[in-house]
């Protein structure tokens, strides 16, 4: 099982990540942002809109709030500067939520419906919050090959880069 301080370092990392792959991606044009390159979800700013959507179902699975979300898939914010907002509410949301969380919580077990198929579901509490960082993660590895094949450089996108980790001793 996962400890509640591995969430809140992912929790961490995936602010993060999502501060830098926004501002580089803010650097593109709408025309660029929203061109079908291809990936599962077609452009840059769609994989983005599918990783907000799929923390805020995830976030609100673990907190017991209603979400009225659309459609799997469906883009949540047409605009770019309300999604990077949005995107800014929901890490801090998470951030939040790891502050509060305990181990208690993370040996549970998580009932739900899936936004997929609409079924009810049980899966360890673990398992779930580790596929909310996971989920993320994946998906931001796209947008930054995405990012990298429309001319833009969004770095380094490795935990021990993040600011804070790791002590550098020379």
């Amino acid at each position: 099982m996962i400890s509640v301080e591995y969430c809140r370092i992912l929790a961490r990392y995936n602010h993060w990540m999502n501060e830098r792959l926004y501002a580089v991606t803010s650097e593109l044009d709408e025309e660029e942002r929203t061109r079908n390159r291809g990936a599962f979800f077609g452009s840059i700013q769609r994989t983005l809109s599918h990783i907000l959507w799929a923390d805020r179902i995830w976030l609100a699975r673990f907190t017991e709030q209603a979400f009225g979300a659309p459609a799997y898939g469906a883009d949540m914010y047409g605009d770019f500067a309300e999604l990077a907002r949005e995107r800014t509410i929901t890490d801090t949301a998470i951030l939040n939520w790891t502050g509060q969380l305990s181990p208690e919580w993370l040996a549970g077990t998580l009932e739900y419906r899936a936004a997929s198929d609409g079924r009810r579901r049980h899966l360890a509490k673990w398992i779930a919050a580790t596929h909310l960082f996971l989920h993320a993660t994946h998906h931001r590895g796209q947008v930054a090959t995405l990012l990298k094949q429309a001319g833009k450089d969004p770095g380094v996108t490795d935990l021990p880069w993040m600011p804070g980790l790791v002590k550098v001793l020379d």
